[in-house]
């Protein structure tokens, strides 16, 4: 089963973005979350050209259960984003 996500994109330079999927009704396992990320850098590379998109999977409703995956920067800037409400989401399908 797909889950249903939503996405945001993170500016980190002029040309590059932090891509950002965030995980709705369901907690998913650590191999899912892999893939999912994988997905989305296929994705990313095949639309845009990046070959390394940075991607942080979000999952959880609530302060106290809200984890985010990705790589250490990623994430961080994320969290800095979701923390100054400088993070729009939008609905999400990834192929």
């Amino acid at each position: 089963m797909t889950p249903k996500l939503l996405y945001g994109a993170v500016r980190e330079h002029p040309r590059k973005v932090i891509h950002v999927l965030r995980v709705l009704d369901e907690a998913l396992e650590p191999a899912e979350i892999d893939d999912l990320a994988a997905r989305m850098r296929e994705r990313a590379f095949v639309k845009d050209g990046e070959h390394a998109a940075a991607v942080v999977v979000v999952q959880g409703d609530s302060k106290e259960t809200l984890r985010l995956y990705g790589e250490p920067y990623a994430v961080s800037r994320v969290r800095t984003a979701m923390f100054n409400a400088a993070l729009s989401w939008r609905d999400f399908t990834l192929d």
